[in-house]
């Protein structure tokens, strides 16, 4: 399996920036009307509902002002709500609920967010699957029914028996916001080792379950983060990443984690410590061991473009740490071994990746050999499976998938069903690094994937490399006339010149009178791509009669590296120029006009729709920033996992970043007096990922500078995180919310009322 290098991602779950996941863990939430029912509420607004507050009569809630300055290389720099910082104080705390005492009753009023909610749950309510993935000859693969709030992982014991539980999360809260988010099972099949996060936190606790008898074992391990259990080739025990302790016996995530090893039995306490990182204070240590049992591979990294790669071989004879590649100037992704041959996913003279072969007798450079060649598509993923590396190209951000004997003879293709999105067992697990990877074992004859599209429920398949055939094993069926509507894309020149796709989703025959009202999303960071995938939001939005337009914008992944790198550091601002040409785009084409034009962004995306908003500010009739980054020059100060996220934004303590940061850093460039679009920020008190003081800064700073009547709205979540693990009850409340909002902003409910 390919070692991920967890703490890179800033919005590592599609779910959490805007989208569902491909195959999104469940929905749930009261029984909603017929469909026919839910429909004709929405499109016909009752006109006695209670109406939300008028915006010029919002009084904002007070938020004191300081004076705390900050001197950046001669520049001084105002931060007046610096207290803000300290997320257990009283007068935070007082502050966020009048905000939420403000923004909650005027989205509960807006007369259309009940039909909203109740049709969103229809919507979500559709039963769906992940790929298998296989274990010691058992299958494993995740299941919703359709009205859950997360996700049962299933067990099959042997092909053709009937699927048992494994592990239900839904009965690990009355809520079901306890969620879990990653798990490895044993080699021997018999165990699992399991992690749970509460309430939307980063923080994880790990369990062991014995699969035979569905008990838990005594094995309780706290202090984790993004980390997965690497067994030991004896199923006694697993290393993982953990971190260090602080005075007062709290975890302290300032500091890097380290890696220990567990005995099954033993108390976490005992727990021998295997490896840390000595000659560096940032470098972040994560663990695997090798489907053979040989070898533990060992990835350091710090922020997203390169990584060291070391391992330990057990057969050897002093069980030293091997320092395979450690000149730091490429990204190197474990995917496997053939014996003493390592499979390797590169950067390393291959900005669009290649996969190399390195024999640990001949390690040197001068002896790597190029399994899979570098192509003009860049590689979204790769893997081991019946001795052949699955490849996962993008090409103009959709998929391809080849196929490589490890000799590095091409040896086909894998047949898609149409133009989507591939995405392997483990899509909806945040942080598992395996979400674009199809196969992970050498010995496997079979390759499960899942595909997806804007118009197109998530559907699993089996293809079998012996037989070449392609079995459809589930798709899913929506609530949703996916034949109502296209998808085009579309391509437009950036400010420089450069060019840039944007898919285009809109009902069928659309007559472009400039008239649509229209929701444009983006991300534009940490090498995410924005590939076609089916989304419940989109396709409430599409059946309220809007265009949902998705940008491939610059620092992301859509071209391989080089695209990435051109929306980073000094030069981020090329981000925020290709989204405003899209936006210009959609203007031009006809498909909508400033007043129906929404943006939306969440984490990474976060930043980008409040960076366009303060710069365009008359381009746009709505703003979703959701768990955003918009204090860029205090980002990297929450944690030592923020400080990684250096790599694409760069650091104020650097002077030529800092002068690029403060040119856009939202929380810095608010023009008092400037009237700004309508704006719902919403984030999660327990979000440990993006702090949620980011958003209590920028909103603050927002409604003192508001220069009109259109609302600024902060809605803080009490029990939500980043968004992975999220309960769909939540998941549907928010996107009612802010469909519900993006309705009234873009007038959309005058309309109805006139026809």
């Amino acid at each position: 399996m390919r070692l991920s290098i967890p703490a890179l991602s800033i919005c590592l779950i599609l779910a959490a920036c805007g989208q569902e996941a491909a195959a999104p863990a469940a929905p749930a939430a009261p029984a909603a009307p017929d469909a026919d029912e839910t429909v004709e509420t929405v499109e016909t607004v009752a006109s006695d509902s209670a109406a939300p507050p008028e915006a010029s009569t919002m009084n904002y809630p007070d938020a004191r002002r300081g004076d705390h300055v900050d001197d950046y290389f001669g520049t001084e720099v105002a931060d007046p709500y610096r207290w803000m910082e300290d997320l257990d104080g009283v007068e935070l705390k007082t502050w966020v609920d009048a905000e939420n005492a403000l923004s909650g009753p005027y989205l509960e009023a807006l007369p259309e967010r009940e039909a909203l909610r109740a049709r969103l749950t229809e919507l979500w309510n559709y039963e769906r699957r992940s790929p298998e993935f296989k274990t010691a000859g058992r299958y494993f693969f995740e299941r919703n029914d359709g009205i859950q709030n997360q996700s049962v992982l299933y067990m099959v014991a042997s092909a053709g028996a009937e699927p048992v539980v494994a592990i239900d999360p839904n009965g690990f809260s009355d809520d079901g916001t306890i969620a879990l988010v990653r798990y490895s099972v044993s080699p021997d099949g018999r165990l699992i080792a399991y992690a749970t996060s509460d309430g939307g936190s980063d923080w994880t606790t790990l369990h062991v379950r014995d699969l035979e008898t569905g008990k838990d074992l005594t094995d309780t391990l706290t202090d984790t983060k993004f980390s997965d259990a690497a067994w030991t080739a004896d199923s006694k025990g697993f290393y993982y990443g953990r971190y260090p302790r602080d005075e007062t016996g709290k975890a302290d995530d300032s500091k890097q984690t380290r890696i220990y090893h567990h005995r099954l039995g033993d108390a976490q306490d005992d727990d021998a410590l295997f490896y840390e990182v000595t000659d560096h204070d940032q470098r972040i240590p994560s663990v695997t061991t090798s489907e053979d049992g040989r070898f533990i591979i060992i990835t350091e990294s710090f922020g997203y473009f390169e990584n060291g790669l070391y391992y330990i071989d057990l057969q050897g004879p002093d069980r030293e740490v091997v320092r395979l590649i450690n000149d730091w100037d490429a990204r190197y992704d474990y995917l496997g071994n053939d014996g003493l041959t390592f499979y390797i996913e590169t950067t390393s003279e291959a900005p669009n990746r290649r996969v190399i072969a390195v024999d640990l007798d001949q390690p040197g450079r001068e002896h790597w050999r190029d399994v899979v060649p570098e192509s003009d598509a860049p590689i979204a993923g790769s893997s081991l499976g019946g001795r052949h590396v699955v490849v996962h190209y993008q090409r103009d951000a959709h998929s391809e998938v080849a196929l490589f004997r490890l000799n590095g003879e091409p040896d086909g293709e894998i047949p898609l069903p149409g133009l989507g999105t591939v995405y392997g067992p483990d899509t909806d697990k945040p942080s598992s690094g395996d979400e674009d990877n199809l196969a992970t074992r050498l010995g496997d004859r079979e390759v499960f994937f899942g595909f997806s599209s804007y118009t197109s429920p998530p559907a699993t398949y089996r293809f079998d490399l012996d037989t070449r055939k392609l079995d459809l094993i589930e798709r899913s069926t929506t609530d949703f006339d996916v034949d109502a509507y296209e998808t085009r894309q579309v391509f437009f020149e950036s400010r420089d010149g450069t060019r840039v796709p944007m898919f285009v989703v809109h009902r069928k025959g659309l007559e472009a009178d400039s008239d649509q009202p229209t929701l444009l999303y983006g991300y534009g960071g940490f090498n995410v791509s924005l590939t076609p995938g089916y989304s419940t939001t989109w396709a409430a939005w599409l059946e309220q009669g809007g265009v949902v337009a998705i940008a491939n914008l610059r620092g992301g992944g859509e071209y391989g590296e080089q695209w990435h790198e051109a929306g980073t550091k000094r030069v981020k601002q090329n981000t925020f120029d290709d989204f405003i040409a899209a936006a210009e785009w959609l203007i031009a084409n006809g498909y909508t006009r400033p007043d129906k034009l929404a943006i939306y962004g969440g984490s990474n995306g976060g930043l980008l729709v409040a960076a366009v908003m303060l710069q365009r500010p008359e381009l746009f009739g709505a703003v979703l920033p959701i768990v955003g980054v918009l204090d860029m020059l205090r980002y990297h100060t929450a944690s030592a996992n923020a400080r990684q996220w250096s790599t694409d934004y760069g650091l104020s303590e650097n002077e030529d970043e800092f002068r690029a940061q403060y040119a856009y850093s939202p929380y810095h460039n608010v023009t008092p007096g400037v009237c700004y679009p309508a704006t719902l920020i919403q984030t999660g008190d327990h979000d440990d990922r993006v702090v949620p003081w980011h958003s209590f800064k920028f909103g603050a700073e927002l409604q003192q500078a508001q220069g009109c009547d259109k609302p600024i709205l902060l809605n803080v979540e009490t029990r939500g995180g980043h968004g992975a693990g999220k309960p769909t009850w939540m998941r549907i409340e928010e996107l009612a919310n802010r469909l519900a909002f993006l309705r009234h902003a873009l007038g959309m409910n005058a309309e109805l009322a006139e026809e």
